[in-house]
C-alpha cells in the first residue's frame, strides 16, 4: 500500500508574524512544503493531506491545487479548537487548537493507511522521504512506528540557539526523548544550556524534527490519551497535546516499538523572520546543484 504524507499547516505562526506555510522561498515562488511534496512524490507517496485552519482554507487551496493537479491525490483536514472536545471540557479561555497530536487526531476519518507526518515550514531533504517511504511500505504496522532522526550537527542554526528533541537510542529503537533548549555551537562542538549550566552534546547525537512514520494505531491511541489529557488541561489554557507525548505513551504502555531511522539530510526551516533569507539561499543553492528544477511543477 502506498503511503500518505500528512502536513501540519495549521500553526498560528505567532513568533513569525505571518502565514509562513504559504510564503514563497523557491526561485519560481515555491513554498517550503512544496519541496517536501516534490520529494514525497519521487519517493512513492500516493496522497498528501493538509491539516489547516478552515478560516484560510480557500486561500490555501487556491495556492496549492493549481500546482499539484494530476501530480498527487490531495485532501484536507480542518483542525478546530473544539474538535474531539466535549462542550463541558472546553476551557473558557482557550484560544487555539491543542497541538500536533490533536491535529493528527483530526485526521481520524481521512487517514486509514500508514502515513508520515511533517511540519509545513521545515525542509527535510529527499533522503528523509526515501527512508520514510521504505519504512512505511515495508516495516510499519500497529506495533511498529518510526522517527526519522537527524544528526544534530545537520540541524544547527547560524542565527543563534535552537531547541531540539534529543533521542535516546537503544538497539536502533527510541528509548526516550529529551527536550534540550538553547542548543548551539558548531558541528564539531555542540552544547546545550539549562539550569545546571552548559553541557556538551556528543558528535553522534540524533534529534527529532517532527518527522514520524505511523500506522493507524497512532490515531486510535491519540483519541484515548486525549480524553485523559483534557482532564489535566482544565487548569492550563495553554496546554499542548504533542506528538512525542503519544509516542512516549505508546512506549511506556508497552504497545510496541518506535524505530530510529537516521538520515544524512540537512534540515533547515523558518522560526523567525530573520531565518527567511538563509532558507531562500539554501534552496537556491540546491537548485543550482541540480537537486531540484528551477520550477518544481513546470
Amino acid at each position: 500500500m502506498k503511503p500518505t504524507l500528512v502536513i501540519l499547516a495549521a500553526g498560528m505562526a505567532s513568533r513569525y508574524g505571518s502565514q509562513k506555510q504559504t510564503q514563497s522561498f523557491g526561485p519560481s515562488g515555491e513554498t517550503i512544503m512544496e519541496y517536501s511534496i516534490y520529494d514525497a512524490i519521487r519517493a512513492g507517496f500516493k496522497k498528501v493531506v493538509f491539516i489547516i485552519r478552515e478560516d484560510f482554507s480557500e486561500a490555501f487551496k487556491a495556492l496549492i491545487e493549481p500546482k499539484l493537479a494530476d501530480k498527487i491525490e490531495i485532501d484536507y483536514v480542518f483542525q478546530a479548537i473544539d474538535s474531539f472536545v466535549p462542550a463541558d471540557k472546553m476551557p473558557a479561555d482557550r484560544v487555539k487548537p491543542w497541538g500536533t497530536a490533536h491535529a493528527l487526531l483530526c485526521c481520524k476519518e481521512k487517514v486509514k493507511e500508514p502515513f508520515a507526518v511533517i511540519n509545513a515550514d521545515d525542509f527535510y531533504g529527499s533522503d528523509a522521504f526515501e527512508k520514510a517511504s521504505k519504512f512505511l511500505q515495508e516495516s510499519c504496522n500497529n506495533n511498529t512506528w518510526a522517527v526519522i532522526a537527524y544528526w544534530l550537527r545537520n540541524t544547527l542554526s547560524e542565527n543563534g540557539s535552537v531547541s531540539r528533541g534529543v533521542i535516546d537510542v537503544a538497539d536502533g529503537e527510541m528509548a526516550g526523548i529529551n527536550e534540550r533548549t538553547k542548543v548551539s555551537g558548531t558541528p564539531d562542538n555542540m552544547v546545550y544550556e539549562d539550569e545546571a549550566g552548559v553541557s556538551q552534546l556528543p558528535h553522534d547525537t540524533v534529534v527529532s524534527m517532527n518527522m514520524f512514520c505511523f500506522a493507524n494505531s497512532f490515531i486510535t491511541l491519540s483519541e484515548d490519551m486525549f480524553t485523559t489529557f483534557l482532564e489535566s488541561a482544565q487548569t492550563n489554557p495553554k496546554a499542548e497535546f504533542f506528538i512525542p507525548l503519544v509516542v512516549d505513551g505508546f512506549l511506556k504502555k508497552g504497545l510496541g516499538v518506535t524505530k530510529v531511522v537516521p538520515t544524512d539530510a540537512k534540515w533547515f526551516g523558518v522560526t523567525y523572520k530573520e531565518d527567511a533569507p538563509g532558507v531562500q539561499k539554501s534552496i537556491n543553492d540546491l537548485v543550482q546543484q541540480g537537486m531540484y528544477p528551477n520550477n518544481l511543477w513546470a
